[in-house]
């Protein structure tokens, strides 16, 4: 009898566990490329969508207004696929790159800024300033490289000994926080290159993110490990509470005041935490890509609009828009 009870409640569990993440809490909904795309990645508010697919090359959303607003064509004259892209904290630039080459966009202008090659290893992440002119990108030799686009000064940060997957940049483009296969996350200065914490972890480094005023900075391993870390005294400020194993986030941003994190995973899952407590206040699934087998959609981008909406960008070519859970 204990038996049959223990299994019902262990499925009652599940069934509530999964009704979480199958809730609807949709709010808005914009299908924007239905034949999926390739990177996808939002502004600050949630405002601005740009997307690259092999079938349009690289376009500009306003999802307020809900049109096109530039169409800047493809990346290069090859039509390599962009596999990553930003948008700086300012909304004016924006950065996509292919596995060998970036470019940087002027959004105000819809124009190129130029593009540059990489031929020391593979593109794995990137970073804007707000100036477009301060670049960062992950590198699959083990190099976080910083790049100074206006005056041509780069800097190879090497303090890792591994694959570096992940890479965040101020705003301002002074601090960097990269992390890798090699256990470690590390916040450093791009004007001297010099180590100003170090945040190791038990499992390879995932996926890191700034604040975007330097309160705190998060990262996240391949195992169950996500931290929220205190910039100004380098401690753990809370390890988020994660029910599901490997959550292996492919994106994160801070609300403005640090208080939020918003995550989302390749498995679709977009989830939003509270950075004191560690606690999940959020949790939703994004539209699947119906033309896939099977469907599916990873988490490219996550924003918080001015309303407090969670925003998210995914793989299946769609926005959509999350509100709280009660």
């Amino acid at each position: 009898m204990r038996q049959i009870v223990a299994t019902i409640c262990l499925i009652l569990t599940l069934l509530a566990l999964s009704g979480c993440f199958h809730s609807s809490h949709e709010a808005q909904r914009w299908t924007l490329q239905p034949d999926g795309v390739t990177s996808f990645s939002l502004s600050r508010e949630g405002r601005f969508g740009l997307m690259a697919s092999k079938e349009q090359g690289i376009v500009l959303w306003d999802l307020m207004q809900n049109k096109q607003l530039a169409d800047f064509g493809y990346q290069d004259q090859d039509r390599n696929t962009v596999i990553a892209s930003q948008i700086s904290d300012n909304n004016r630039y924006a950065i996509t790159a292919t596995s060998q080459n970036f470019a940087v966009w002027d959004l105000a202008w819809g124009q190129a800024e130029g593009l540059w090659s990489i031929s020391d290893g593979i593109i794995r992440d990137l970073d804007i300033s707000n100036n477009g002119q301060k670049v960062l990108l992950a590198l699959s030799n083990g190099k976080a490289l910083f790049v100074d686009l206006g005056t041509g000064r780069r800097l190879e940060f090497l303090a890792h000994q591994d694959k570096v997957n992940s890479v965040s940049l101020s705003p301002n483009g002074k601090f960097a926080l990269s992390g890798g296969n090699d256990h470690n996350a590390f916040f450093w200065s791009t004007e001297s290159g010099q180590v100003l914490n170090e945040f190791p972890h038990a499992h390879r480094i995932t996926r890191v993110e700034l604040h975007r005023t330097g309160k705190y900075a998060f990262s996240a391993d391949g195992d169950d490990t996500a931290i929220v870390w205190d910039l100004s005294t380098g401690e753990p400020r809370t390890e988020l509470n994660i029910f599901h194993r490997h959550p292996n986030f492919s994106t994160a941003r801070f609300s403005d005041d640090g208080e939020v994190l918003v995550t989302g995973t390749p498995g679709r899952r977009i989830e939003s935490w509270d950075t004191q407590s560690g606690d999940n206040i959020g949790r939703w699934l994004a539209e699947e890509q119906q033309n896939t087998r099977p469907p599916s959609a990873v988490v490219y981008d996550v924003a918080i609009d001015p309303t407090g909406r969670v925003i998210s960008a995914t793989s299946a070519g769609i926005a959509q828009a999350w509100i709280s859970q009660e």
